[in-house]
């Protein structure tokens, strides 16, 4: 026998929920499906997503906090990441993006057949998908996520200090903790480029986040620095700033 669908829905609004559980309900005769939850906005999906047992997402775009656009792209995070099925009202711009990226996708007011069909090709996004969706959403992600323990842990980008690239993974240190991300650092300098600035060529600061800069006595690791390190708020940690970027130094007024 094949195993049901799990399906989780994910729309900010209550009605809009309903309907698709209706719909999920007419579908059911011809496709093996069970509701394995529903979630009003993004965080609220990744939370029950993986105690949901869902492998597919019913995601609307736009919704009040974190889209389903970037929710999308957090939950690839996951070893099993469900297959996403995007919803949307008007955004005709993201329509064609999915339609190249073979992501699939439902128009409001969405129809049982339509439903039906997606749920028989649903699939789990290609790392191509995921591209994609960087794409569509040029002002950034407003969480970095972190898979632990199976679980996708959000990391939420206003409180990181800094970014550090070491061997394949970059450290993420918030003033609370550290997280380990499989992420490259000269992608998230695209991508966040105006809330961080580089110090360092493994090392991004967030320009919020510093206090001023000390001088320090050069160290014998390999890159020479310009004897300037960069003092945080929240931590006592000291990151070296390269020579390369001595500049900002001059710029942040410290120089």
């Amino acid at each position: 026998m094949t195993e049901p669908l799990r399906v989780l829905i994910v729309d900010d609004e209550a009605p809009a929920r309903s309907r698709l559980k209706e719909l999920l309900h007419d579908c059911a005769a011809s496709q093996p499906l069970e509701l394995a939850g529903e979630a009003a906005n993004g965080n609220e999906a990744l939370e029950r997503l993986s105690e949901s047992g869902a492998n597919v997402v019913l995601l609307d775009i736009r919704m009040p906090g974190m889209d389903g656009i970037e929710a999308a792209q957090h939950m690839q995070k996951l070893p099993n990441p469900p297959a996403i099925i995007f919803i949307t009202a008007y955004d005709h711009y993201a329509v064609q993006a999915f339609e190249v990226s073979a992501i699939d996708y439902l128009l409001k007011p969405v129809r049982a057949e339509r439903l039906l069909a997606a749920l028989r090709k649903a699939k789990a996004l290609s790392g191509g998908n995921v591209a994609a969706l960087r794409g569509l959403t040029p002002q950034g992600r407003t969480n970095l996520s972190v898979l632990e323990r199976n679980r996708v842990v959000l990391v939420p980008v206003e409180k990181i200090l800094y970014l550090r690239a070491e061997l394949k993974y970059v450290t993420v240190r918030t003033a609370e903790r550290e997280y380990l991300l499989e992420e490259s650092l000269s992608h998230l300098e695209q991508e966040f480029g105006e809330r961080f600035v580089r110090v360092h060529r493994n090392c991004l600061v967030a320009r919020a986040c510093i206090k001023g800069f000390e001088r320090q006595k050069p160290d014998e690791s390999g890159e020479a620095h310009s004897g300037w390190a960069v003092v945080l708020d929240g931590i006592a940690e000291k990151l070296p700033v390269s020579r390369r970027q001595q500049h900002i130094v001059k710029e942040f007024g410290r120089g």
